[in-house]
């Protein structure tokens, strides 16, 4: 009787959702397109031709430089160096070891023997000196006037290759990063992709936190700094990168005089990976607190590589998918079908569409967060979604979707410090700058077949990864998920045309 009810249920509730998803199919052209085509158009991207090309040199030790120079009436520049090391490649017991460095890189030197000299040479050049750590790259870098661009080298290349540790800071960095933890731990973005990894990458580095657990913040010793240093900061995994008011053959010629205390190993970060390849597990990390006002949910599947064919059309698919939030205000309006479904039903505060890339695997999924009781059917709607996604799109969605990911990319690369950052990320990445006609010519090569075949290889009858926390009793189980991927591909093409005629 159970059984029967409950195919009834389903029955129902599949054109429920399709008409969430699709009964809204386009924004209303006299509010939002009065001024403009509500049909997508292929942008000129000749512009392009104009912006400065990136030049790269390597040293004979392996070190390379990648800079970009371009005018600009402020006369800035963004000098930095992305070393091929993350989280990812900590020893086991030393998780947290890449992020504590990265802290300690600012407490002294040999030339500058306390953080307060440091600071107020930065301060007095009118600079910003920053870093950042994540799972596969540490970042250390200098936004300054272009006069004093060698003047930025030379601190970066000092706090890399002469930093002193002293205990007394070690200690005092400590207590610095275990606030950190307790402040991250109240972002439920960060908490939620932190278990995502684990859920997704159980028993390996790539699933660990980048900040570590209690224990080993508590108990790295400077040892375990020099150590992660003289292992990982090689010369072949790292990049020195400039960009705005910048010379290419001056920053080349400072670079070789003041980088000369690198270990020239010429082992390179993807033998390390192949060495420790990260197995996607699809597994579940679930913490229920019934006090918490909302159920923050994730749900992936495995992603592609950074240099995966598929890396570029699951750009595309994660811009279909789209991001929305209830307090900006357009929900029905939006382009993408899913935060139209979720913003008519009421069933969420947020959606975010992911798609994270690693060496040799990926993310790719959707985060939101939503009240206790509507979890089941944005459940459904969300999986509903996805399975779509290999069966019926329109070139409507996708133009949409192109360029939408196009202006999100340019906003990304404005200025001269995510130049900077943009072509440090590719050189680790990809061996060179992609320029943007080409990276922008990937995007408009993919089209409808192109995403339901991508979404074929990596949605149908995959597994997935959950990370959940908060009031999440009414959140279906990790099997229920699974489920819902398997789908007979004439069966589900049929409901989805039989769906679009009746709509």
């Amino acid at each position: 009787m159970a059984a029967a009810v409950a195919v009834r249920s389903k029955r129902r509730l599949l054109p429920h959702l399709y008409r969430l998803l699709h009964s809204t199919a386009a924004p209303s052209p006299n509010r939002f397109l009065r001024h403009a085509s509500p049909v997508p158009r292929a942008a000129d991207h000749s512009p392009f031709l104009r912006l400065p090309a990136a030049r790269v040199s390597t040293l004979p030790t392996g070190l390379r430089v990648v800079t970009q120079s371009y005018p600009a009436a402020t006369r800035m520049a963004s000098v930095g160096v992305w070393v091929d090391a993350g989280s990812r490649f900590e020893l086991p017991g030393t998780n947290g070891t890449a992020h504590f460095l990265e802290h300690m890189a600012f407490k002294g030197t040999e030339r500058r023997p306390t953080a307060n000299a440091l600071e107020v040479e930065i301060e007095d050049m009118g600079a910003r000196l920053n870093a950042y750590t994540s799972r596969e790259q540490t970042t250390f870098f200098a936004d300054v006037q272009g006069r004093d661009v060698p003047a930025a080298l030379d601190v970066l290349s000092d706090i890399l290759q002469h930093p002193r540790f002293p205990q007394q800071g070690i200690q005092r960095e400590r207590g610095v990063i275990l606030r950190e933890m307790e402040e991250v731990q109240g972002m439920m973005e960060e908490v939620i992709f932190d278990h995502l990894h684990t859920a997704a990458f159980r028993d390996h580095p790539l699933g660990d936190t980048i900040l570590g657990p209690t224990e080993n913040i508590k108990s790295i010793s400077k040892k375990d700094l020099q150590q992660y240093i003289s292992t990982h900061y090689t010369c072949p995994r790292m990049v020195v990168s400039a960009s705005g008011a910048v010379d290419h053959d001056e920053v080349v010629d400072q670079v070789r005089k003041l980088f000369t205390g690198f270990s020239t190993d010429p082992t390179t970060a993807d033998q390390l990976v192949e060495a420790n390849p990260a197995i996607f597990t699809g597994s579940e990390v679930r913490v229920e607190n019934a006090e918490m006002p909302l159920a923050h949910i994730a749900i992936a599947f495995k992603g592609s590589s950074w240099t995966n064919p598929s890396s570029i059309p699951l750009m595309v698919t994660q811009s279909i998918l789209g991001s929305w939030n209830r307090s900006i205000g357009v929900g029905n309006c939006s382009g993408s079908a899913l935060a139209r479904g979720i913003s008519n039903g009421e069933l969420a505060e947020n959606l975010m569409a992911f798609n994270t890339n690693y060496r040799d695997t990926g993310l790719f999924g959707i985060y939101t967060s939503a009240p206790p009781d509507a979890l089941h059917d944005l459940s459904r709607l969300i999986m509903e979604e996805f399975r779509r996604l290999a069966f019926r799109v329109s070139e409507t969605e996708v133009a949409r979707a192109r360029n939408q990911l196009k202006s999100s990319l340019l906003l990304h690369f404005d200025g001269s410090t995510a130049v900077s950052e943009n072509n440090g990320r590719q050189m680790l990445t990809y061996g060179r700058v992609m320029p943007f006609l080409e990276l922008f010519a990937r995007i408009d090569a993919v089209d409808c077949d192109t995403v339901m075949k991508t979404a074929k290889e990596f949605i149908i009858d995959k597994d997935v990864a959950l990370a959940a926390v908060g009031p999440i009793s009414n959140l279906p189980e990790l099997s229920w998920f699974r489920s819902q991927t398997v789908s007979d591909d004439k069966f589900t093409s049929r409901i989805f045309s039989l769906f679009a005629q009746n709509n």
